[in-house]
């Protein structure tokens, strides 16, 4: 089959807030880049729409306000970005931005550097924004080479949150953990992570919130689940606890009392075989790390954990470049080399770019619901 030729132009979706208080979502032609020598150029075929991309993406837009005007072919969404809002988005106001954090393609053209020229014709994962689109060039270093036979559906999901799990037990592992507490547990990533913790050996704490979430978990062969909504989920945390000694908890909500809840449960099994009291509370350190935002409430701490204890905010590429180019490059090595099996990722719907600003897929995606993963796919309709 022919490779088809590179247009001078091509699709982009772009996010704009005014100062008016009104996000545009719109589809923008923009000049197909040329590389430069250490550059490709790929021909985005799938990229995915995960809950990191939501942020900029809506720009804070109360999306029950959402309106579609332009054609089927070219959609423009509106919406209302409440006031309280607005201060948040200052550095952003009247620009219009790329979205997407990640995605996968066909190298189509490239650079005259060996590393560039190595990737011509090749499938590769990539990341690092502005991935709907229909075309994006990336350095030739930063693009993921994807083992023969992988589409790019498969490939299009292979690093925010593979990447994203695979690091959490790093830092378990680094900081001097052995066992982990997730929340948001039955999300793609948090399947993920179970995968991981089973073919590792790890003993990993689900957190759910429904009883489909829990049975999602099972299936997989979950060992540790514990359903927040439960009357007795204080008493069923501690319990995992005690049996996996779990210290490190990595939570998706943010908002609420779940993290001081996680961390009163770890004080509980850490001071379930103490031999005296201490007024300060166990001299066991307890981390929460708030990797997302579900609720955007304040977090909040009821101060009933004892002195050793930290909650903050964590994020993957700042990780990433903490732990330096040789520790990352084996993680994704790992990605690549298990992509259709421990790092799978499983779709609800495949989407052009048109389609993905319909409101119909608007309120389905925004929700960030357990089982709800868009894929675009930049060429579909052409």
């Amino acid at each position: 089959m022919s490779t088809p030729a590179i247009p001078a132009t091509a699709l982009q979706l772009r996010s704009l807030v005014k100062k008016s208080g009104q996000l545009e979502l719109s589809l923008q032609s923009v000049p197909v880049p040329e590389p430069r020598d250490d550059e490709v150029l790929v021909r985005v075929e799938a990229t995915p729409i995960n809950p990191s991309d939501l942020a900029l993406l809506f720009g804070l837009a109360d999306m029950s306000t959402a309106q579609v005007s332009g054609t089927a072919a070219s959609p423009v969404v509106t919406a209302t970005v409440p006031e309280k809002m607005m201060r948040a988005l200052t550095a952003r106001l009247d620009q219009s931005l790329p979205v997407g954090n990640e995605g996968a393609g066909v190298v189509v053209k490239a650079g005259a550097s060996p590393a560039a020229q190595a990737l011509l014709g090749k499938m590769v994962g990539i990341v690092g924004g502005e991935m709907y689109a229909q075309y994006r060039t990336m350095k030739a270093v930063q693009c993921l080479p994807l083992p023969a036979g992988t589409s790019a559906a498969e490939g299009a999901s292979c690093f925010v949150n593979p990447l994203t799990s695979l690091s959490m037990t790093e830092v378990m592992r680094r900081e001097g953990h052995k066992a982990l507490v997730h929340t948001a547990a039955a999300s793609n990533l948090g399947q993920m992570l179970n995968r991981i913790c089973m073919k590792d050996g790890i003993a990993l704490v689900n957190i759910v919130r429904k009883p489909e979430q829990e049975e999602i978990l099972r299936k997989l062969g979950a060992k540790y689940i514990v359903n927040s909504s439960s009357p007795s989920f204080m008493e069923d945390l501690t319990r995992a606890l005690i049996e996996t000694g779990a210290t490190l908890c990595f939570d998706a909500i943010g908002g609420g009392k779940l993290a001081g809840q996680v961390l009163t449960c770890m004080e509980a099994a850490a001071n379930a075989n103490a031999k005296e009291y201490s007024r300060y509370g166990s001299n066991v350190h307890k981390q929460v790390y708030i990797y997302g935002g579900l609720d955007r409430s304040p977090t909040e701490l009821n101060r009933s954990f004892g002195m050793q204890w930290g909650v903050g905010g964590w994020l993957l590429t700042p990780f990433l470049q903490k732990i330096g180019f040789e520790a990352a490059q084996k993680l994704r090595e790992r990605v690549a080399a298990e992509l259709k099996t421990t790092f799978a990722s499983h779709y609800t719907r495949e989407v052009s770019l048109a389609e993905a600003l319909s409101l119909d897929a608007i309120n389905v995606y925004g929700k960030q619901a357990t089982g709800e993963k868009y894929l675009i796919l930049p060429q579909k309709g052409l």
